[in-house]
């Protein structure tokens, strides 16, 4: 095979993803279409079989990409929670919302989805984690709110009372649980409890319950769950067998000096402290930890196929979209590295899978971001998009035709960092105060070669350089990246 016939094959392979296969999509009843969204913390793309692992036990997420439109390459704005939640539910960047890191409130002034449907008679129902401030409080036009954390009540605004405890909470004491210091239950607590009283399966059963309450009514349903989110521990942990985990083909990757320097601190770290009473030094070490990771996946799995087999056995399933994502991903192994809060496909690349009422489901081969998710769900279900949104629909794509904006651009406030994907498979991370990177992600996915300091892509450099300097003025983003521009010659 020539080197000119093998870029092509690659290119394809890249641009084309795995294929799921796709049934035919219900027609739409007349009235409004409710909206179901599931979504995760953590859960990097290749946990489900539509992204490719076969091995990994996920039977419910596999059923709902069967019959949805799977976005093969779908991103994050910014790789860790607050300012990534922030921006999936109002539409609008981390530097606009001012939510470029954890615990900060979002604004009561900036609208929610749920706030953009205005008076349309619709029930909302927020369930899960919420990491936007006040946490236990219901807010931003969700009407129903069911809470499963009590880690953030110190972040709490000036006049909130916090020593008040989320549902989750009291739910525990009713079994006749005793919190611990703080009158806390610890997330590492209710990582060891039977799953009957986990938290995927609490939030389950009040989803469930709503459904069947608001059977007859529009409504709104965002079920939010922290898995598979540290401390990476379950009631899975032995669902599959060890011999089974492989490790990511990136694994050994060394992470030369031309890579950042936080993300190789970091992984200087985790070979010296591990993770919590867990090392990770050796191959055996990653292993189990991903062992227990693929675990949690598992269990939320379970729930995801309860509330999808409501959802059918109220008849509910033909008039309701459903759409499941994550916040953002988690290394697992990668690099050696753990967590986010790193430009790399791993931390900032998630399942986005969309089954929608009167449209027959198929992969969505082209790359897209969540700034796009808030416009998208309102198109569908006919409602008008706020002009002052920096995002497009994707409905578009839903029909086989382009978007405006073909380019995916990310965010990381410090050390500065703004970045993009081009639809051909070119990836620039532009940093001031540490290394840049570029990669060709069609011939190498797992970022092995930061291809910045190389000196032969110049011409690809200051392209994508003008395409992140053009969408900084669009959206008003006025972080100085501009002395990261040109890579000398190496």
């Amino acid at each position: 095979m020539s080197k000119t016939t093998a870029m092509l094959v690659a290119m394809f392979v890249w641009v084309l993803g795995p294929q799921p296969c796709i049934a035919n999509a219900a027609s739409a009843d007349a009235r409004p279409l409710n909206v179901l969204i599931l979504h995760t913390d953590e859960q990097r793309a290749d946990t489900m079989r539509a992204y490719g692992n076969m091995k990994i036990h996920a039977p419910n997420m596999d059923r709902l990409a069967e019959t949805s439109f799977v976005f093969t390459r779908a991103y994050v704005t910014q790789p860790v929670c607050t300012p990534s939640r922030a921006a999936m539910l109002t539409g609008r960047w981390p530097h606009t919302t001012g939510l470029t890191r954890n615990n900060i409130p979002l604004p009561d002034d900036i609208p929610c989805l749920s706030e953009l449907l205005g008076e349309s008679g619709y029930r909302t129902a927020y369930m899960g984690k919420w990491h936007l401030g006040d946490e236990v409080v219901a807010q931003h036009g969700f009407q129903e709110w069911v809470s499963i954390e009590d880690t953030y009540s110190s972040h709490f605004r000036q006049g909130r009372d916090r020593d008040a405890r989320s549902s989750y909470h009291h739910f525990l004491v009713k079994l006749g649980y005793e919190p611990g210091k703080g009158n806390k239950f610890s997330r590492d607590f209710a990582s060891r409890l039977p799953i009957e009283h986990s938290k995927p399966r609490f939030l389950e059963q009040r989803a469930c319950q709503f459904l069947e309450r608001n059977r007859r009514q529009p409504f709104v349903l965002v079920v939010s769950f922290l898995e598979p989110h540290m401390p990476y521990f379950g009631p899975l942990n032995d669902e599959h067998p060890l011999s089974q985990i492989t490790l990511p083909p990136n694994f050994d990757d060394p992470l030369g000096d031309d890579e950042p320097l936080a993300a190789r601190r970091l992984r200087e770290k985790l070979l010296r402290d591990g993770y919590g009473k867990q090392p990770l030094q050796t191959e055996a070490d990653w292993r189990r930890l991903i062992v227990r990771y693929w675990g949690l996946v598992t269990e939320v799995d379970r729930s995801v196929g309860a509330i999808l087999d409501t959802l059918d056995r109220l008849e509910l399933a033909e008039n309701t979209l459903v759409l499941y994502t994550s916040d953002h991903g988690d290394m697992m192994g990668s690099h050696r590295l753990l967590m986010k809060s790193v430009m790399y496909e791993e931390a900032i690349r998630v399942p986005w899978l969309m089954r929608v009422p009167g449209r027959q489901g198929r992969p969505i081969v082209q790359p897209v971001s969540q700034i796009d998710l808030v416009p998208t769900v309102l198109e569908l279900l006919g409602r008008p998009v706020p002009k002052d949104l920096p995002g497009q629909s994707l409905v578009p794509l839903l029909d086989g035709k382009s978007i405006a904006e073909d380019h995916v651009y990310f965010e990381w406030p410090d050390p500065l960092c703004r970045a993009v994907i081009s639809p051909d498979g070119w990836k620039l991370c532009l940093r001031p105060n540490d290394k840049c990177q570029l990669y060709y992600l069609v011939e190498d996915p797992g970022e092995c070669t930061n291809l910045y300091y190389t000196g032969k892509h110049q011409d690809v450099i200051d392209r994508l350089a003008r395409k992140i300097r053009s969408w900084q003025q669009r959206v008003d983003d006025r972080a100085d990246v501009q002395c990261a521009e040109t890579a000398p010659a190496g």
